[in-house]
């Protein structure tokens, strides 16, 4: 297996993941939050989709799929269009009770499908390359599609557990 291979199916399982967590769920349930402090499942795909989208994007130089294939505008979110989720409040939480399960899947798969093809342009020597130096050391895209694929299997782990959570106190078929 090379490395465009591991990569791809590590980026690939974050995807089925996602698809299970959101699947069958209401929009009621993607907004619901364990407790008043957490962040609901609709919030947690969306922040590790943006994540992936503004990361992986800046990293291979190109527009993110949040504004090029119009994203921003069907979630219609109050937030700055840059937002991808980091410090954000409660209320800014509750604003993701309006997504649907179509609508995080459907961005979901977007940015899954661009990060798919961006991947397939790898070439020996690219994962070296210097993506960010703001940092000491500085990032390689290697690190950088590294530190994406933790972040994201974290918050899609959470989202799992909250449906799981979530589905019991309801008494649902929702876990």
């Amino acid at each position: 297996m090379d490395v465009v291979e591991l990569l791809r199916d590590a980026y690939g399982r974050i995807h089925e993941e996602v698809h299970r967590v959101v699947e069958g769920l209401t929009q009621d349930a993607l907004g619901a939050r364990v407790d008043p402090g957490a962040n609901s499942i609709a919030w947690l795909v969306w922040h590790l989709t943006r994540v992936q989208d503004d990361h992986v994007a800046d990293a291979f130089d190109t527009e993110q799929v949040w504004t090029a294939d119009g994203w921003l505008e069907r979630f219609d979110l109050p937030f700055d269009d840059a937002e991808t989720g980091y410090g954000q409040t409660a209320t800014d939480v509750d604003a993701l009770g309006s997504a649907s399960a179509d609508l995080l899947l459907g961005y979901h798969d977007a940015v899954h499908a661009r990060t798919l093809a961006l991947l397939a342009q790898l070439r020996p020597g690219d994962l070296d390359r210097v993506v960010d130096t703001r940092w000491d050391p500085q990032v390689t895209l290697g690190v950088r599609l590294v530190s994406v694929l933790s972040d994201d299997l974290q918050h899609v782990g959470q989202a799992a557990y909250a449906r799981g959570v979530l589905g019991r106190t309801a008494g649902t078929a929702a876990g």
